[in-house]
């Protein structure tokens, strides 16, 4: 079977939508036609205009191929493309008609069929490569897949309207890239629009434009945009979440405007604006929209606004029960659960240097996002990382009544299921199943500022947090907190407090440990994204079991310590058992005890338990209908996995810090080369011993004295060299002298200074890798696409591995 090589971007029987009448050849014209300059150095133009069939028009040899050794494939164009295609024509033709019960079966491959219209063009391709390093044909094909759908929820969602230009003697164009985002906000000439970028969909006055025929053509703008023209353009909608389950009507389209010729050409002037090189017509001079359409580009907006009187369609909230009783509810935007007022803080107006910045960083507006553009800052509209931190410990200190108890031994006397259910749904409240999380975490802003994964465990965390507040800056931290709305009520702390027992105070410990840190904004203590976003945690586990079965990872010193800190967690859970149960147990293991003996046994287990800080304090049986076979639920967590990592330190900015040679060697794993950056720097860096005190007062002190202060500045002009280079800047030898100089400098001031003002700090090494070309898994940068990114790093440019002792 002969090969499939000339591919077709935008398919032939698309094209031939826009015949004429008896024609069957579209007017074709190629916006940068070839040039050639000649011996005597004059340059022609070849003609840029010519009519073409279907066979020849927006098509490009090997577009799709992909290529194992000599050998060529066309599986994409023939199979892939092949049923895209066929049910595209099917979807489009559908929606010519007004035939409502067609629009209801062709509804989703409609919206299909514009997506994939989006990416597969040459300008759709460049964009997709833009996104990863280098990617060869083979890895673009297969990405192209991979992030297939990834704009339908959003275009579902919103306002749609398909205009005629039935009546009309000007009908539209077709290009190169026919699916053209318009927003009134982004001339031509601006960074959003600069090739292959379009604006996002998700801003709110971005409107998605695509002609299905010379006499109609699909108009999708956002709800908040179509309701108040006014809005924000550049702001994102709410609720832009891609990849998720939404309701929708599915005949709700508005088919009542024919648009006169001036407003075709207004459309047609948008899709030659974003084409990349070719448009085609029915007609030569339709190809020529801009010589009787010259007006700003911000006052074609009114155009494309759909009229006010059919919005009645869209929006609004949804009920719909299911047999079983159960009732869905979702509101205008897709979201699932009401507003919760109190997570939302009126939006300060202009602020001095001195006042508190309104992101809730808890610094002052000077120094935190005062020099940030306003895509680099987080949210100012809810309360911030930090805020519901703060709230959750204020709610954790009246609910265990920690402001009236003596030591944390009364603390642990005194809980209850009660309160273990009060705490754990108060932190359900402060992080909505909706939350925005991306929007409140801090944007790659040059800040210094890691991203921990490893074990979150409250006999080995401290270490890292001290360490990570001392030198690196802000450390990212997943929270130890389960969110009890992620999992079935048998196993919810809210519904089931008693199996939690053990992790809340593993929890709680954790959390009050780093909460100094957490206030001061140094630590910064987060949710796991995939809580938020169902899609996210479905690519996760997918891309993390194929990782793991291609290349599992075993590492005998990880093991024991993992081990270790499993078998104290399992012992502390057999010696909470009630004191019949322990009887019971200790007459097994030694039938002649005495009871005088065994009275003295359980009295000296009591006093351990006291003197263990983690140790359950009451009997698994002091609460009515409980017992030791309820069970208790022990977890062991090694938080974010490495996709998740990789994700947030490219999203914020930020390297990599671990405890884990596990995770360690996945890092390593992914180093795009084996050439490291600032091979100086790193040996002076790996073979120095860093002090990290035993208190959190040691840490504050040091903190607020500056004692290592030049350190995340250091870190921070070294992640800048770093990305310059790794993104094609040249090597400077001196730079990178200066920098190693600087760390010796540093270095040994601070650990002197560090040694005089603590009481027996331990000793620690931190290893760092500065690979050329950083940390980069094409999975993560998908995930980044998927998730709606804008602003995020192509690879993590630095990672480091804290070894410390138990």
């Amino acid at each position: 079977m002969s090969k499939t090589r000339n591919n077709h971007y935008v398919p032939q029987w698309h094209q031939e939508e826009f015949f004429e009448e008896n024609r069957n050849v579209l007017a074709y014209l190629d916006l940068t036609p070839e040039q050639k300059v000649l011996a005597d150095g004059r340059t022609i133009t070849f003609n840029a205009f010519e009519h073409r069939p279907t066979s020849l028009s927006f098509m490009q040899r090997d577009l799709y191929s992909t290529f194992f050794g000599a050998s060529v494939n066309d599986e994409i164009e023939r199979k892939m493309f092949g049923d895209i295609d066929r049910a595209g024509s099917q979807a489009v033709r559908a929606f010519h008609g007004d035939d409502v019960s067609e629009w209801h079966r062709h509804f989703q491959t409609l919206f299909q069929y514009v997506d994939i219209q989006k990416i597969r063009t040459p300008k759709g391709l460049d964009w997709l490569r833009r996104h990863y390093p280098n990617p060869s044909q083979n890895e673009l094909m297969f990405e192209m897949q991979g992030i297939r759908a990834l704009h339908c929820t959003i275009w579902t969602e919103g306002v749609r309207e398909i205009v005629s230009a039935e009546d009309s003697d000007v009908k539209f164009i077709l290009s190169d890239h026919p699916v053209t985002v318009y927003n009134h906000a982004c001339p031509p000439d601006t960074p959003l629009c600069a090739y292959p970028d379009d604006p996002s969909i998700a801003l709110k006055a971005s409107q998605t434009i695509f002609p299905l025929s010379r006499n109609y053509c699909l108009i999708l703008s956002n709800l908040e945009y179509a309701q108040n023209p006014s809005t924000k353009p550049l702001e994102k909608r709410t609720f832009a979440r891609n990849f998720r389950q939404s309701m929708v009507r599915t005949d709700a389209f508005i088919r009542t405007r024919k648009f006169r010729p001036f407003e075709v050409l207004r459309v047609n002037r948008i899709i030659k604006a974003r084409a990349k090189r070719y448009v085609a017509a029915g007609r030569r001079e339709w190809l020529f929209p801009e010589d009787q359409s010259s007006e700003p580009w911000e006052e074609i907006a009114p155009t494309l606004l759909p009229p006010k009187e059919e919005l009645w369609h869209f929006g609004g909230e949804m009920y719909a029960k299911f047999a079983d009783g159960r009732v869905y509810y979702q509101d205008q935007f897709g979201r699932t659960e009401k507003e919760r007022d109190f997570l939302f803080k009126e939006r300060p107006g202009p602020a001095s240097s001195k006042h508190l910045c309104g992101c809730g960083s808890g610094r002052a507006f000077g120094e935190c996002c005062e020099k940030k553009p306003t895509s680099l800052r987080p949210s100012w509209n809810e309360l911030s990382i930090r805020e519901r931190n703060i709230r959750l410990y204020i709610g954790i200190t009246k609910i265990l009544g920690l402001e009236n108890a003596k030591d944390w031994t009364e603390v642990r006397r005194g809980i209850t299921d009660d309160k273990i259910r009060d705490v754990y749904f108060l932190y359900q409240a402060l992080w909505p199943l909706e939350t925005d999380l991306p929007n409140l975490l801090p944007k790659p802003d040059g800040e210094p500022r890691t991203v921990f994964t490893g074990l979150i465990h409250p006999t080995t965390i401290a270490q890292i947090a001290f360490a990570g507040a001392l030198y690196f800056g802000t450390v990212l931290m997943q929270h130890p907190f389960l969110h009890a709305g992620t999992v079935q009520p048998k196993f919810s702390p809210v519904a089931n407090p008693s199996a939690y027992r053990q992790e809340f105070l593993k929890d709680i410990l954790v959390f009050l440990k780093l909460f100094p840190l957490i206030d001061l904004g140094y630590i910064s203590l987060f949710p796991d994204p995939c809580i938020f976003d169902a899609h996210l945690q479905r690519q996760m586990f997918r891309m993390a079991e194929l990782r793991n079965t291609q290349n599992p990872l075993y590492d005998r010193m990880e093991h024991e310590r993992l081990e270790k800190l499993a078998e104290e967690d399992t012992k502390r859970m057999i010696l909470s058992f009630p004191d019949r149960v322990l009887r019971n147990q200790l007459l097994k293991f030694k039938p002649d005890m005495d009871d005088a003996l065994l009275d003295q046994t359980i009295a000296y287990i009591q006093r351990s338990k006291e003197s263990d800080p983690l140790a359950i304090l009451q009997a698994a049986d002091s609460v009515p209908g409980q017992g030791p076979e309820a069970g208790l639920l022990n977890l062991m967590k090694m938080t974010p996995n490495f996709e998740i990592a990789i994700y947030l330190a490219q999203l914020t900015g930020s390297s990599v810090l671990t405890d884990s040679a596990y995770r360690w060697r996945e890092i390593q794993n992914a180093i795009l080369t084996k050439r490291a950056r600032l091979p100086n720097l790193s040996s002076k860096f790996n073979s120095a011993t860093f002090k990290v005190p035993t208190t959190i007062a040691e840490v504050v002190d040091l903190l607020a004295e500056g004692t290592t202060a030049t350190y995340p500045i250091l870190l921070a002009d070294i992640c800048k060299y770093l990305l310059k280079t790794n993104s094609g800047g040249h090597q400077k030898p001196n730079v990178e002298d200066n920098l190693a100089a600087r760390f010796s400098r540093l270095h040994s001031g601070a650990q002197t200074a560090l040694e005089r003002k603590v009481n027996g700090p331990l000793s620690t090494q931190i290893t760092a890798a500065f690979p050329s070309g950083g940390v980069q898994h094409n999975n993560v940068n998908r995930l980044l696409l998927m998730s709606g990114s804008e602003h995020h790093l192509s690879s993590v440019p630095m990672a480091f591995r804290i070894t410390h002792t138990l």
